[in-house]
């Protein structure tokens, strides 16, 4: 086996053919599952795209790069998905531009945050780490609590994630602004937010703050989302059968 080696690296020409074979069956094991995506995504009710409230709680979560120390990804093993919850089905992320999985977890994983705690607990742990969990090293986010969300420019925000396939309508684009507003305010209509989005859309009053949309109640509202859209339950009997 060394002896037929030894010829390959003495051979220039058939060390380089046979290095482009290797990359050639490489690169075609990469890309060629990339023309049947629809195969690698799993069907699942319930997911919907990001509410415009919610996208700019995305926006802002990635700003402050929370993926560096928190993973949005339950690999399907035993202690991971007994911790933190059934494993991250690719259709989750089908909507996310770009993929928020990460790579550490100084923090734990987030992908099934959403609904774990309150409102209350995500914004004093947001603003007063230490105070919520003593061993945390995380920063302090209170400056959110002043800075006004940026739903100004929200419809060309959504306009572009519809360039890159998320399905917002032009109704959902054309009502951008309004939803978001009407998200954050419990006293807003919520029908035309539930039409769009769906009925179990989170409308409330995030970070407690009165006639003030901010970047907590945003980020809060993007929390609150993960890992609730899709209908694990009902995947898990589809699976079994």
């Amino acid at each position: 086996m060394l002896h037929n080696h030894k010829k390959i690296e003495k051979n220039s020409i058939l060390l380089l053919v046979l290095t482009l074979v290797a990359i050639s069956i490489g690169g075609l094991v990469e890309i060629v599952p990339l023309f049947r995506i629809e195969t690698t995504i799993e069907k699942v009710s319930g997911m919907r795209p990001l509410t415009p409230l919610e996208l700019v709680g995305q926006q802002i979560y990635i700003r402050e790069n929370c993926s560096s120390c928190h993973s949005q990804q339950i690999r399907p093993l035993r202690d991971e998905v007994e911790r933190y919850g059934h494993y991250s089905l690719a259709a989750e992320s089908m909507y996310d531009h770009p993929f928020l999985w990460g790579s550490k977890r100084i923090g734990p994983d987030l992908a099934r945050v959403g609904g774990k705690y309150s409102d209350e607990w995500h914004t004093a742990h947001l603003t007063r780490p230490r105070d919520m969990v003593p061993e945390s090293i995380m920063p302090s986010y209170r400056f959110m609590m002043n800075n006004a969300a940026d739903v100004l420019n929200i419809k060309k925000l959504l306009k572009t994630y519809r360039m890159v396939g998320v399905p917002y309508t032009d109704e959902m684009v054309e009502s951008a602004y309004g939803d978001a507003m009407a998200q954050a305010n419990v006293d807003s209509d919520p029908s035309g937010l539930n039409a769009r989005y769906g009925a179990k859309v989170n409308i409330r009053n995030f970070d407690g703050q009165k006639n003030f949309v901010s970047e907590m109640d945003a980020l809060v509202a993007y929390l609150q989302t993960l890992g609730t859209l899709a209908d694990i339950k009902n995947y898990q009997l589809q699976e079994k059968k």
